[in-house]
């Protein structure tokens, strides 16, 4: 999408109904990770995006497998121990495992999601790597996060904030849960050229 749809304000598209389309796609994934999808998933693709294999090979099947990125968002900067820290649009939990083993038993990570099948996954995965006590997986919408002001040092995003059409709304809730100083350091598509306005008003584009 282009620049200007990005940083406007406006809402080109029904956003339950876009919410709802990504819903059921992600959900697919949730529940079917080996399907077959227009984006490539799971441990190839982390391999591919520049994770380490030190880091993704020992993490369970479940953990993986569902991994939907678009990029690295830890080759910005790793994480510190102790930090606080807010992926949005976690999915799977894949990236706030991660951010578990940087951060350590001091650090906290806080997943947000709106598919109940990607929670569901994420949740059982978090315990079975015995993460239950750093990493909490909330339900609701990165445009209104359950969390509090000033809560997180940084926050954490993989391929989501493209598909939410009110971006200034996201980015003004990215800053009300940061710290004064905070990192923002996230993976994302993004297209500088202009995109006609009726494929930006398809809903059906927006996830293709």
């Amino acid at each position: 999408m282009s620049t200007e749809v990005v940083t406007s304000g406006e809402t080109p598209v029904d956003a339950v109904e876009l919410r709802e389309e990504v819903k059921g796609k992600y959900r697919e994934v949730a529940v079917d990770p080996g399907g077959d999808y227009h984006f490539h998933t799971g441990r190839p693709l982390a391999r591919r995006l520049g994770y380490s294999d030190e880091v993704v090979d020992p993490m369970p099947d479940a953990a993986a497998e569902a991994f939907a990125g678009v990029g690295n968002p830890f080759s910005l900067r790793t994480l510190e121990a102790g930090e606080r820290v807010v992926d949005i649009g976690s999915g799977g939990g894949f990236d706030c495992f991660i951010a578990a083993q940087q951060v350590g038993s001091q650090g906290r990570v806080v997943g947000i999601d709106m598919t109940k099948e990607m929670l569901d996954k994420s949740r059982a995965t978090a315990e079975a790597m015995g993460l239950g006590d750093r990493v909490e997986f909330r339900d609701g919408l990165i445009e209104q996060m359950p969390v509090e002001d000033g809560w997180s040092d940084v926050v954490i995003s993989n391929g989501v904030i493209n598909l939410c059409p009110d971006k200034r709304q996201v980015f003004a809730e990215i800053d009300r849960v940061l710290k004064p100083g905070g990192v923002l350091q996230f993976a994302d598509i993004a297209n500088g050229a202009p995109v006609p306005e009726a494929a930006v008003a398809n809903v059906d584009l927006w996830t293709a």
